[in-house]
C-alpha cells in the first residue's frame, strides 16, 4: 500500500486530523518487508495492548510461526447476523473484513526487526540553528535560516512590494506597519515602545472605517496606518504598545479593541503571559518547543525530536526500541566517526515507516502561522494546561488558487522522497500512504502519487459528482491541468480510505453518556442544524454550495422561517432542520433519532457528530464514501437517501419499524468509539499528568474507555490490506510466510 501521510500532529489525533490554513506533513511508507529506521510506537488496541512502530522503516526477517494457532473456524467463530454484519467486540463489520480482524489480527506473531539508528554527521552541526537528521546527514533549519549548515541567514519581509497607492502593499497576513520580525514575517511593537515584543497582527496596526450603516462592521483601511493610536502614551486615545496591561484590566486605560494576541506561546489580552508553544507531539520529552519547531535535545532528531541517534542515551531510547539488541561494527573505534548502527527487535506488523520531511512540510509551518487557534487542535493556556480548539482541519495550503498550490506541495514532497530514499521505485508508489484532509480530499493530488493509498476526509468517487464540488472558489480542481492531476478520482474505495474526522472532546457528552441515551428519549425524530445556503440569513450565498443537497433538505423541512418568512414545504413538529445555532448542540443531537449528514463544501463533521451522540447517520450524499464505509456494514447502523429521494425523507424515516430502528441504535451506541481520537489524546493527558501530578477531567471520561478508536482501527485495516491486497499477489518477492494461517489470507480472485 503507498502512504503520503500528510500529518496534522501537532497531537497525534491528527493523524488523521485530520485540512486548513496551514499543511503539516510527513509521508509514511507502510512495508511488507520495512527496510530502514522506525520512529513511534502506538496501541492497537487488540484487547490487552500491543504497539505498532510509526516513522520506522525496516528490514523484515521471516520466522517460524509457532505461536500461532494452527487452524481457525471463522464461520463458527464470528457468524454473520441477518443483516450481514459481524459483531466484532460489540462493532459491525463487514464479514470478510470483521471475521479478519476478529479471528486473525490477534494472533499474529513478532517478527524481528533491523532498526537503523543513524549515525551521520551534519555540517558545522548545523551551526546551532537548526537540528541534524542523522539518518541522512542533512540539517533542518529552524524558521529564518537556511544552506547546508544552516548558517545563511534569511530575511522574510512582512509586507509585499509597495506602491503610491498601496504604501504597505496588497493586503498578506503579514502585513505591518510597525516593526517587522524578518526571521519569521511577523509584526511586533518593536523597539522604543513600553511592551516591544507585543504582537501588532492585521488589523490592529491599521484604521478603521466607521460603518455606514448600523450593524454593519467596520472595515479595514489597509492603506493607512494607524501609528498615532497604537504608538500612543496617551491613556485617554486607544493604544497598545505602550498600554499597561494591570491599568487597562482596571479600566484606567484604552485600548485598541482590534488588537489582540495571535501568534502562539502568548496568552492574555495584550500579550502579558508567556505559556507553552504548540509543538509536534510536544516534542516527545526529548527538546525544547520554539513556537511549532522542537529544538531537539542532543542526540535525538525527528520533527517531533522521537528519533534516538547514535548519540542518545540507550537508556533513554523509547519503548518501541526495548529490548533490542545492537549490533557494533567491529572497526567502529577505528574510524573515529560516527557509523549508523543496527537495533534489533520484536514487532508485530504493519510495521510504518514515517519520512522525516524538511521542516518546511511541517514544522516551519506551525513556526510562522500568525494565529495561534489556526492549524492546531490545542494550545496552552495561563497555567500551561491544554486547552482544546474547535479546530477541525488538519492542513491546507495558504491563499490563492489553493488547490493548484497543494498540488505542487504534495509534487514537490514527492520528488523529495524518489531523490532521498530508495523505497518508491520498490512498488511504485503503491505501499505508500498520503494524508488529504482537504474539503475534496485527493481530488488535485498529483497524478505521479495516484497509486498510492490516499487518506481523506473526503471519499468522492466522481460517479455522480464527477467535477469540484466546492462552492469556494480558491479550493476548485477543474480548472487544474490534467498533465498535472492526471484523470484520476476523487476517491477509489478499492485502496483509499476516508478517516473520521477530529472531534474535541466534550467533558459533558462523555460523562452524561449522550452516546447511550435510550430510543423513549429521542423525540425528535430528524434533526439537522447548519448552514442552509441563500435563503437564509447568514446563509452562504452560492447556490453551489453542499451541491444544493442542505438547500433541498431545507425547501422541504425547514423548520425555522427562510427571508421570505416561510417554513419548508412538509414540516413538521419533530423535524428540525434550521440554520439557528443550537444552545446545546450536542443535547439536540441526542435528543433526535436520525440526524442529517451532507456536505458542506466537501466534507464537514456532522457524520461525526451524529455517531458521537448516538443518533443514526441519514447520509444524503451520492457516490460518496463516509469514513470507513469501504470497511465496515453501514446498512447495520445508518441510513442512505438518494438526492432524488429527498422529497420522501421523512416519509421513508417513519416507514422504519421500531425493532429495525432499535437496532441501528444498538449498533451506533457498539461503533461509537472507532470515530473517536482517544489514544491520541490520552498521549496528552499523559504529558498533563506528568506537569501537574492528575488527570485532567477530558482525560478521567476518555480512560474508562476500552474500545478500538479511529487510531486503532486504522491499523487494523491496514493490517488486513497488508496480508488481502490483490496488487502484492503479483508480486512473487513479496510471497512470504507472514505468520498467519491461511483462513486469515482472503484471496480475490
Amino acid at each position: 500500500m503507498a502512504f503520503f501521510l500528510q500529518k496534522w500532529k501537532c497531537s497525534w489525533s491528527l493523524l488523521a486530523t485530520v485540512a486548513s490554513v496551514v499543511a503539516l506533513i510527513s509521508v509514511a511508507h507502510l512495508f511488507l518487508f520495512p527496510l530502514a529506521p522506525s520512529l513511534e510506537y502506538f496501541s492497537t488496541g487488540q484487547g490487552q495492548k500491543t504497539y505498532t512502530p510509526i516513522n520506522a522503516s525496516i528490514r523484515g526477517v521471516d520466522h517460524d510461526g509457532k505461536n500461532l494457532q494452527p487452524s481457525l473456524d471463522l464461520d463458527h467463530r464470528f457468524p454473520a447476523d441477518s443483516h450481514k454484519s459481524v459483531v466484532y467486540r460489540g462493532a459491525p463489520w463487514k464479514a470478510e473484513i470483521g471475521r479478519w480482524f476478529s479471528g486473525c489480527d490477534s494472533i499474529a506473531a513478532e517478527v524481528s526487526i533491523i532498526e537503523k539508528i543513524g549515525g551521520k554527521d551534519c555540517k558545522n552541526d548545523c551551526s546551532g540553528q537548526g537540528i541534524c537528521n542523522h539518518e541522512l546527514g542533512q540539517c533542518r533549519c529552524f524558521h529564518g535560516f537556511s544552506g547546508e549548515g544552516c548558517s545563511e541567514r534569511l530575511h522574510l519581509d512582512c509586507n509585499y512590494p509597495s506602491s503610491p497607492e498601496q504604501p504597505y502593499g496588497p493586503w498578506v497576513v503579514s502585513i505591518c506597519p510597525a516593526s517587522c520580525d524578518t526571521s519569521r514575517a511577523m509584526c511586533f511593537c518593536g523597539e522604543g515602545t513600553k511592551y516591544p515584543h507585543r504582537p501588532v497582527a492585521e488589523a490592529c496596526g491599521f484604521q478603521m472605517n466607521l460603518p455606514k450603516r448600523p450593524g454593519d462592521p467596520k472595515l479595514i483601511d489597509w492603506t493607512k496606518a494607524d501609528l498615532d493610536n497604537i504608538f500612543t502614551t496617551n491613556g485617554s486615545k486607544p493604544g497598545w504598545c505602550n498600554v499597561d496591561p494591570t491599568e487597562a484590566y482596571a479600566l484606567k486605560m484604552q485600548y485598541k479593541e482590534e488588537c489582540d494576541c495571535k501568534y502562539d506561546c502568548l496568552l492574555g489580552r495584550f500579550c502579558e503571559i508567556p505559556v507553552l508553544c504548540t509543538c509536534v507531539n510536544q516534542c516527545s520529552g526529548h527538546g525544547h518547543c520554539r513556537g511549532g519547531f522542537c529544538q531537539c535535545h542532543r542526540g535525538w532528531y525527528g520533527t517531533d525530536c522521537s528519533i534516538p541517534s547514535v548519540l542518545s542515551s540507550v537508556r533513554e531510547w523509547p519503548r518501541w526500541l526495548r529490548p533490542a539488541h545492537v549490533e557494533l561494527p567491529d572497526d567502529m573505534h577505528l574510524s573515529g566517526s560516527l557509523v549508523n548502527l543496527d537495533a534489533v527487535v520484536k514487532k508485530k506488523r504493519p510495521l510504518i515507516y514515517v519520512y522525516d520531511l524538511p521542516p518546511e512540510f511541517n514544522s516551519l509551518l506551525l513556526e510562522g502561522r500568525h494565529f495561534k487557534f489556526e492549524c492546531v487542535n490545542r494550545i496552552y493556556d495561563d497555567r500551561n494546561a491544554t486547552y482544546w480548539t474547535e479546530q477541525l482541519y488538519g492542513a491546507q495550503a495558504h491563499g490563492g488558487l489553493r488547490s493548484s498550490l497543494t498540488l505542487e506541495f504534495y509534487k514537490t514532497a514527492y520528488d523529495h522522497i524518489v531523490e532521498q530514499y530508495p523505497f518508491w521505485n520498490r512498488s511504485s508508489g503503491r505501499d505508500h500512504i498520503w494524508f488529504f484532509s482537504w474539503d475534496e480530499g485527493a481530488c488535485y493530488a498529483p497524478k505521479e502519487i495516484w497509486d498510492s493509498m490516499m487518506l481523506v476526509h473526503w471519499g468522492n468517487t466522481n460517479s455522480k459528482h464527477n467535477h469540484s464540488t466546492t462552492a469556494y472558489w480558491a479550493d476548485n480542481w477543474d480548472s487544474v491541468s490534467s498533465d498535472r492531476r492526471g484523470n484520476h478520482p476523487c476517491f477509489d474505495p478499492s485502496k483509499d480510505l476516508v478517516l473520521p474526522a477530529w472531534k474535541r472532546p466534550d467533558v459533558v457528552s462523555l460523562s452524561s453518556k449522550l452516546w447511550s441515551r435510550p430510543r423513549e428519549q429521542r423525540k425528535t425524530l430528524f434533526y439537522f442544524n447548519g448552514n442552509l445556503g441563500p435563503a437564509y440569513e447568514g446563509g452562504r450565498p452560492e447556490t453551489t454550495y453542499s451541491m444544493g443537497i442542505r438547500q433541498k433538505v431545507a425547501e422541504e423541512f425547514g423548520s425555522s422561517p427562510n427571508k421570505e418568512g416561510k417554513l419548508g414545504k412538509q414540516h413538521a413538529e419533530d423535524v428540525i432542520v434550521t440554520p439557528l445555532r443550537s444552545e446545546n448542540y450536542h443535547e439536540s443531537l441526542a435528543s433526535s433519532v436520525f440526524c442529517g449528514v451532507m456536505p458542506g463544501d466537501g466534507w464537514s463533521g456532522r457524520f461525526e457528530d451524529s455517531i458521537l451522540q448516538g443518533c443514526i447517520p441519514v447520509l444524503i450524499q451520492d457516490g460518496i464514501f463516509l469514513p470507513f464505509e469501504n470497511m465496515l456494514n453501514y446498512e447495520s447502523f445508518a441510513v442512505r437517501i438518494r438526492e432524488d429521494e429527498i422529497p420522501n425523507l421523512i416519509k421513508i424515516l417513519r416507514g422504519m419499524n421500531e425493532t429495525e430502528i432499535e437496532f441501528k441504535l444498538e449498533n451506533v451506541r457498539k461503533i461509537w468509539q472507532r470515530f473517536l481520537y482517544r489514544d491520541s489524546i490520552l498521549l496528552e493527558a499523559e504529558r498533563q499528568k506528568t506537569a501537574f501530578g492528575h488527570v485532567e477531567d477530558w482525560a478521567v471520561q476518555l480512560l474508562q474507555l476500552s474500545e478500538d478508536d479511529v487510531f486503532a482501527t486504522l491499523i487494523q485495516v491496514l493490517h488486513y490490506k497488508l496480508h488481502n491486497d490483490p496488487w502484492r499477489q503479483q508480486l512473487a518477492h513479496l510471497k512470504k510466510d507472514f505468520g498467519l494461517a491461511q483462513e486469515c489470507l482472503i484471496r480475490t480472485k
